[in-house]
């Protein structure tokens, strides 16, 4: 009986959802290569149904501490790995982790074949997991990707947290709704390393959204959808913003007293103090 249920869990929920999303992210050209990672996590009762979460296959160690998060599950994106290989290969390029009870290792229940490991970034997800699960107890996934034209922008405006963030809300009318809390911006750091992990996590404390400058963004959301949701509406604004920028002089954009008017509207709180009003 439990190998037949082994054998279902590329049809699980969570599985499928992954499958789906890290193909759409290839198919935008957001994760080149080997570029991106999702971790998403988990409850026991989302695995039992397909895994038998006492068998261990290998126990894999973590250079941080993880301790906040011991016994937790997630289904994660593997080191090295391309996106575009992910939905013929499930079990190759994914993982289900869970965090062991030393704090400094993850035990491999499935997936990662052939000695793969999980994503280089791991420090940033877990920090950033804890980070959001301190103010959202419901947050459940973390997604980094190459936004083409949120990467490009943090070439020509100015790094300014508020400004960027007014920037994206006078772009597109829905930005505003879609991300109040704004986009934190870190300073450009080696990723991989704790150090970017660490700058990330504190970001994640106010806002669900984390620039990289001249590599990528985090998201951060309760679901697989309203994650990609908050990465792929703050990449409109970007790429509209690109297009504004090309074409010449502005003549008008939505003000900061109409982005006001939206929010009460919508029953929404702009982050404060970025409205000059």
């Amino acid at each position: 009986m439990v190998n037949q249920i082994v054998n279902k869990i590329e049809n699980a929920p969570f599985i499928l959802e992954m499958v789906e999303t890290t193909s759409n992210l290839y198919r935008l050209g957001w994760d080149e290569r080997n570029g991106g990672n999702i971790s998403y996590l988990l409850s026991e009762e989302d695995i039992t149904p397909f895994l038998d979460v006492t068998k261990t296959i290998r126990n894999i160690p973590m250079d941080f501490d993880g301790s906040a998060l011991i016994g937790k599950y997630f289904l994660v994106t593997g080191s090295g790995k391309y996106f575009k290989n992910v939905q013929k290969a499930p079990s190759e390029n994914l993982g289900i982790i869970r965090v062991a009870a030393d704090g400094k290792s993850v035990d491999l229940l499935w997936g990662l074949e052939n000695g793969a490991v999980p994503t280089s970034e791991l420090p940033s997800h877990f920090m950033s997991h804890i980070a959001r699960l301190s103010v959202n107890p419901n947050n459940r996934i973390v997604m980094h990707c190459h936004a083409t034209h949120l990467l490009a922008m943090t070439f020509t405006h100015d790094l300014d947290e508020c400004l960027f963030t007014r920037t994206l809300w006078q772009m597109c009318t829905e930005c505003l709704v879609v991300f109040p809390d704004g986009v934190g911006i870190v300073p450009w750091l080696i990723p991989g390393t704790n150090e970017i992990g660490i700058a990330t996590s504190e970001k994640m404390k106010e806002t669900r959204l984390v620039v990289w400058p001249h590599h990528g963004i985090y998201g951060a959301g309760e679901t697989m959808d309203e994650t990609f949701g908050l990465i792929e509406t703050a990449e409109k604004a970007a790429q509209v913003y690109t297009i504004v920028r090309s074409q010449g002089e502005v003549l008008q954009t939505i003000t900061d007293e109409q982005l006001k008017m939206l929010g009460e509207r919508f029953g929404v709180t702009p982050k404060s103090g970025y409205l000059n009003l």
